[in-house]
């Protein structure tokens, strides 16, 4: 499935889309920002995952255009904040992104909160630029069972992504084989869980046996479970580091290992319950 960095998931549109790319949260917008994403364009990565409230689009954006790589061999995703969600406003903020990311269109674009009242206005916003052509691919982030339901029971294209908090504590299996049956490509934000929990007995164990860091046996496994990844860094040792998941291959026993870490533990908020 996944042979190298370059390998991409087919989206049920028919675009190409990385399964490993370089997530910018909480990274600063000047020089911090910059570094990351050139140095993860020169280890080869494709895909760069930013949104309108972490605050660095326009550091992602000079990053982009200083790297000197062609448009067409990116893979850039943004998303529209809570508190521009809407049908007009959800359009307005799509065209400031854009604006200060210096690109003409993005490659895909979410809806980053399933925010109550709002969500369906702003997913027929989202149609509307992907029909027009402004984006290749549309989805949302965050969203449980009942919010794919909710959008999908009126909507005219069905979201082709779904990012959400995704790790072997918080493994999400009902949501997982829900968006698998609907070609809804699951993808994981804080894959390596924040930093917690990599000392895992388990992961440990793991990284002795196949000569790997914990943090490359949780990518891995995030990719043999068909899950796109975005792992964060500004380390540039370890940026590569995260993207080097393709020479080696866990057993069913392994994943089996993984699988039984499973808490239902979030680092991140509750997509039921959150006020922002």
């Amino acid at each position: 499935m996944t042979t190298s960095l370059q390998s991409a998931t087919t989206l049920h549109n028919g675009v190409n889309m990385p399964w490993v790319g370089l997530g910018v949260w909480k990274v600063d917008n000047g020089r911090e920002v910059e570094q990351a994403v050139q140095w993860a364009i020169a280890a080869g990565y494709k895909s760069i995952d930013t949104a309108a409230v972490y605050g660095n689009e326009e550091g992602v954006g000079r990053a982009l255009k200083q790297s000197g790589a062609s448009r067409e061999q990116l893979f850039i995703t943004t998303k529209v904040w809570n508190s521009d969600q809407g049908y007009d406003s959800t359009l307005a903020a799509y065209e400031e992104s854009c604006r200060k990311l210096g690109l003409d269109y993005v490659d895909l674009y979410l809806v980053h909160w399933p925010v109550k009242g709002k969500y369906k206005e702003t997913w027929r916003a989202l149609e509307k630029l992907y029909k027009d052509g402004k984006v290749r691919a549309i989805g949302v982030s965050n969203f449980q069972i009942h919010h794919l339901q909710d959008v999908m029971a009126d909507c005219e294209v069905v979201p082709m992504v779904n990012q959400v908090e995704y790790h072997p504590l918080l493994q999400q299996r009902e949501l997982l084989a829900f968006c698998k049956e609907h070609r809804i490509q699951m993808e994981a934000w804080s894959p390596l869980m924040q930093g917690n929990s990599l000392d895992h007995p388990v992961l440990r164990e793991l990284a002795a046996k196949y000569g790997r860091t914990p943090a490359q046996i949780v990518l891995r496994w995030d990719l043999q479970n068909g899950v796109v990844t975005i792992p964060k860094s500004v380390n540039e040792s370890r940026i590569r580091e995260n993207a080097d998941l393709f020479g080696f291959e866990l057993s069913a026993e392994d994943m089996d290992k993984i699988a039984s870490m499973n808490q239902n533990k979030r680092f991140g908020p509750d997509p039921d319950n959150f006020n922002f």
